[in-house]
């Protein structure tokens, strides 16, 4: 009797099990597909108001054309796709299968059914941890995520109508910044958020306490709350360049030495342009850039994506939304998604379930824990997207549809002059160029793009476009920031600036011997 009843618990448990793994699965196909599906929606509305408008100014066979060329390149994405779902989908089902057929095989020896009991109950599991578990835990590493500048009012130095210039302290007790070490400002992305730079602190991965930690006075400019800030709702580049240089005449006389910029990503490009300018002449000397954009139309994958894009619609105007105001600015989620589009067999929705689900559930069903790594960089996937001013991201969009000129003129003009790279050799300042060797957001060949017009050093990382803020911030990593590695004794960021700081010291060390002889 009691066989009997263990028999049909174990049935019922398998035949409930399937119910709940079923009603999970859905759930996660409609929370993943709905977080790559808003977007599409807002996409759909902006397209739909300016085309209400565009429609009747172009000829009928335009439209026609330009609409076919527009279903040919959503006919490729929706190619693209499907072979991504197909093939995440083969790999995970071909894992599971094995486990599966095992069960089946011992249920047809033992019909108490405890075997695909089991199975099912380690399959709801799986599902309910990507459900649940998993949103939990991303929203639980907020509070050791970021700078969290409202813990330490006194980090504010100074700031403008658009921007904050806040110091970085520490994260390591006991650290002494050295107020006599040359300075660094550090400009964030402007699409990505400033967070990133400061992954996870009491993890000893952020890039910019990779510097504090070492005493190094270290600046960074935060960009202030576009929705509440009417001036950066409708900042210009001359904007930019002008605050950058209120924050280094701020910087350079609190420690009596010129600044090194550094860029990271977006903000590397914009950092270039303002030196270019010339609005940072005798404030900057020594320039940082990392995984940053220089010249867009030789990516193979937003640069592409732009390409293919019918000239009708490659407009910024579909991407731009009105404020109640009535300022206009750049709708910061729609251009995260653009991002998600260019690689969408890699980054669509199910692909992306697919992939967490075989990341928590390991090899023979066994739980695989939530790192803090992981929760971290969603977290960050998820909320940090911020509105763009429509010059920042005219700038962008230019560097990425008109190419450097044969001479190394950039696409920008600012103060109503136009910007060359060999502007930065003139200048005498000292760049170190920092790429991502396994980029698949700003490509090597866009990165290196001054190379072809003057000498630059650079330093290669191992990786994507975010692990020199992650995974190589950490003082233990193989490619430690103040360090020299890889086969050619490359300088990371941290140690380049130190040693420019040694150089400096020198320097007034050997002007003043000479004074007193």
């Amino acid at each position: 009797m009691n066989n009997l009843f263990s028999t049909f618990e174990n049935w019922h448990k398998t035949f409930t099990d399937q119910i709940f793994a079923a009603s999970y699965f859905m759930q996660g196909m409609k929370s993943y597909g709905d977080e790559f599906l808003n977007p599409l929606i807002i996409a759909t509305e902006l397209f739909a108001q300016v085309e209400s408008e565009r429609l009747g100014e172009r000829a009928p066979q335009q439209n026609y054309e330009s609409y076919i060329r527009l279903l040919q390149m959503n006919l490729d994405l929706l190619t693209r796709y499907a072979q991504g779902s197909m093939a995440v989908m083969d790999a995970y089902h071909k894992r599971e299968l094995g486990d599966y057929m095992d069960a089946c095989y011992k249920a047809l020896c033992d019909p108490s059914g405890k075997a695909l009991s089991s199975y099912f109950a380690n399959h709801k599991n799986a599902l309910q941890r990507v459900i649940e578990e998993y949103p939990e835990a991303i929203s639980a590493i907020e509070p050791e995520f970021g700078f969290h500048f409202e813990r330490d009012p006194e980090s504010l130095i100074a700031e403008t109508e658009r921007f904050e210039l806040r110091r970085v302290s520490p994260s390591i007790d006991g650290v002494v910044i050295d107020e006599k070490i040359k300075p660094i400002l550090i400009i964030p992305p402007f699409v990505l958020g400033a967070n990133i730079l400061a992954f996870l602190p009491g993890e000893k991965k952020s890039y910019a306490h990779s510097f504090a930690n070492l005493g190094i006075p270290t600046y960074i400019r935060i960009l202030k709350n576009i929705d509440k800030t009417p001036a950066l709702q409708t900042m210009t580049l001359e904007d930019d360049a002008k605050d950058t240089r209120y924050f280094c005449e701020n910087i350079k006389k609190r420690h009596g030495l010129p600044v090194t910029l550094n860029g990271y990503c977006q903000g590397g490009f914009s950092s270039v342009c303002n030196i270019l300018s010339g609005q940072l002449d005798g404030l900057v000397d020594a320039l940082i850039t990392c995984v940053a954009p220089m010249d867009g139309t030789r990516s193979k994958g937003l640069g592409k994506l732009l390409n293919d894009l019918p000239q009708e619609f490659n407009d910024l105007a579909y991407g731009t939304k009105r404020l109640p105001n009535g300022n206009l600015i750049a709708d910061g989620e729609l251009m995260g998604w653009i991002y998600k589009l260019k690689s969408i067999e890699n980054s669509g929705p199910l692909i992306t379930f697919y992939r967490d689900l075989m990341m928590l559930n390991g090899e023979k069903s066994k739980n695989v824990p939530i790192n803090k790594t992981v929760a971290a960089i969603n977290y960050w996937l998820k909320n940090e997207r911020s509105d763009l001013p429509l010059a920042v991201t005219e700038m962008s969009y230019k560097s990425y549809t008109i190419p450097v000129t044969e001479d190394g003129t950039l696409p920008i003009t600012m103060f109503g002059k136009t910007l060359n790279f060999h502007g930065i050799k003139e200048k005498g300042i000292s760049w170190l160029l920092c790429y991502g060797a396994d980029d698949d957001l700003v490509e090597k060949e866009v990165a290196l793009a001054p190379l072809d017009f003057i000498d630059v050093e650079v330093t290669p990382f191992p990786k994507g476009h975010v692990a020199i803020a992650t995974s190589w911030s950490h003082p233990d990593s193989k490619c430690k920031l103040d360090t020299r590695f890889g086969t050619n004794s490359t300088r990371g960021p941290v140690r380049f600036h130190l040693d420019l700081s040694e150089e400096l010291s020198k320097g007034a060390d050997v002007s003043k011997n000479a004074k007193k002889q």
